[in-house]
């Protein structure tokens, strides 16, 4: 679904005179069809979240997909993992690091997802500030993974991503998905959760992954 100017403004609790400003200063991604403004759902929630802008995680499930039982950020950590003092002194190394510790198939081209984690950064950084940085497959379909994951990372030194307000990153999620729609699923959730000082405190000093699954557990509840 491509989103209209009302649809962003309910979704960022703004005017939509507020989102014709933002279009007008080429501060939000946003196309021309028809001569009317649409906006793409995973462009808005990525730029949203550089933003630091609350979204509503429900608003990017519409009609039947409401009623499709999608995985908890909770579950897709547990499967990708939590982990500190992961190397690298540039965002290609980390990504290697990264990769060569997920749980995947023995057969996945782990070159193959470095290669296209690289291209999504050179497109716009993932670094959504504070020190935290999202990395992902602008595409999850080409991927082919038979499950979705995302592994949290706590870095041995921070590095450069090119982030919005300059800080260099030492938090990184790395969100590998299924499909399009669990994708969008995911990188609304963390949004939700990066927006709780609870849980932002426990990243900033790095708590164990008992008190970090504890809260994400909190938030889901929340959610319910």
């Amino acid at each position: 679904m491509q989103l209209t100017v009302r649809d962003v403004s309910k979704l960022m609790n703004v005017s939509e005179r507020s989102v014709y400003r933002w279009i007008k200063q080429k501060a939000i991604p946003v196309y021309r069809v028809l001569d009317q403004f649409r906006f793409n759902r995973a462009e808005l929630l990525e730029w949203a979240l550089s933003k630091k802008i609350p979204v509503n995680p429900d608003f990017f499930q519409s009609g039947k997909e409401k009623d499709l039982v999608l995985p908890t950020l909770s579950e897709v950590i547990k499967t990708g993992g939590i982990y500190y003092r992961v190397s690298g002194d540039t965002k290609e190394s980390v990504f290697k690091s990264i990769v060569e510790l997920l749980r995947l198939p023995g057969e996945f081209d782990q070159d193959l997802l470095i290669r296209l984690l690289c291209a999504r950064e050179e497109i716009a950084s993932t670094g959504v500030g504070d020190g935290i940085a999202i990395p992902h497959v602008r595409n999850p379909i080409v991927l082919n993974v038979p499950f979705s994951m995302v592994s949290l990372c706590f870095l041995e030194n921070p590095i450069d991503f090119g982030a919005l307000d300059k800080n260099p990153v030492n938090c990184i999620f790395m969100v590998i998905s299924q499909t399009v729609r669990i994708h969008l699923h995911l990188l609304s959730r963390i949004a939700f959760c990066l927006h709780d000082a609870k849980f932002k405190k426990a990243l900033l000093s790095q708590s164990s992954r008992e008190e970090i699954e504890h809260q994400l557990r909190r938030m889901e509840e929340n959610l319910k």
